[in-house]
């Protein structure tokens, strides 16, 4: 199991928190649109490592990561990213308002970003940040945070490549058949062509150990419809079989029971005697 470490250790007292920083910021670039808020979303819902109980995982879409303490007001948004082994909520109260490292001391474990036009350089580790200024997210993810894996998808190609950090550098994974499996949450990532929100298209899909796919809260409700409908289907079929055979035994019954009144008529007894 991934065993989350500390990456900033400093005292806590008097340090900004959650509430002192900003949660959005207006000009961003790559600000979701509904495609990406959908597959953020998708990604949520359907992220459920099993080596961790829900309350201690937590996943974010577009949520300020701040990261610097010497700069507190630098952040970063993915358009997803997961971490385990922290509250998901904060402080175990209340809904999160954004991510600051120098508290959670917990880095992400996974850091999705799906590729728009404005942000694919940066999001391709293509550009370099200047002394002074905010680096850009490649620089963020790998050297600073070192997260252990970073996935970027590009939805109008549906191009998926992914990244795992090998000795502080990140290193292209293979991604074969559009799937990677994350072992250390006994999790795997795949691109599945699926109906979401009315929508059918390649998705970015959560699936287990099986190959089966994590479903979300509609499809499970789907499921057990479908299931409930096989049943009554299957209860509906039973009990024709079983009006088929009534039928079929009253049948004989009626057989016999003419049989029986034409023997009598010939004269013939049940016992197969003649009458005298």
């Amino acid at each position: 199991m991934y065993q989350p470490k500390t990456s900033i250790a400093v005292e806590q007292n008097s340090l900004p928190t959650m509430y002192d920083l900003p949660s959005e910021a207006v000009g961003d670039s790559g600000l979701p649109d509904q495609y990406h808020f959908w597959q953020g979303e998708l990604l949520s819902e359907t992220f459920a490592p099993p080596p961790y109980p829900d309350t201690d995982v937590l996943v974010a879409c577009d949520l300020n990561l701040y990261y610097d303490l010497e700069h507190p007001l630098w952040y970063k948004r993915p358009d997803w990213f997961a971490v385990v082994g922290v509250d998901r909520f904060y402080q175990k109260t209340e809904p999160r308002l954004s991510y600051v490292m120098w508290q959670e001391q917990v880095k992400p474990f996974v850091i999705v970003e799906l590729l728009s036009p404005s942000t694919q350089k940066e999001d391709l580790g293509l550009m370099r940040g200047k002394k002074g200024k905010p680096p850009y997210k490649w620089e963020v993810y790998e050297e600073i945070l070192q997260v252990p894996y970073y996935v970027v998808f590009d939805g109008h190609s549906n191009q998926l490549r992914l990244f795992k950090l090998i000795n502080g550098r990140y290193q292209a994974e293979t991604v074969g058949h559009g799937e990677y499996w994350f072992a250390d949450l006994d999790l795997g990532l795949k691109l599945v062509f699926c109906q979401y929100k009315d929508l059918s298209r390649l998705w970015l899909r959560w699936y287990d150990r099986s190959g089966h796919l994590i479903l979300t809260a509609a499809e499970r409700v789907q499921q057990e419809q479908q299931r409930v409908e096989q049943e009554k289907q299957r209860a509906e079929v039973e009990k024709q079989r079983a009006e088929q055979e009534k039928q079929r035994a009253d049948l004989a019954e009626l057989e016999i029971s003419r049989l029986k009144a034409l023997l009598r008529q010939s004269g013939i007894g049940s016992d197969g005697a003649g009458s005298q």
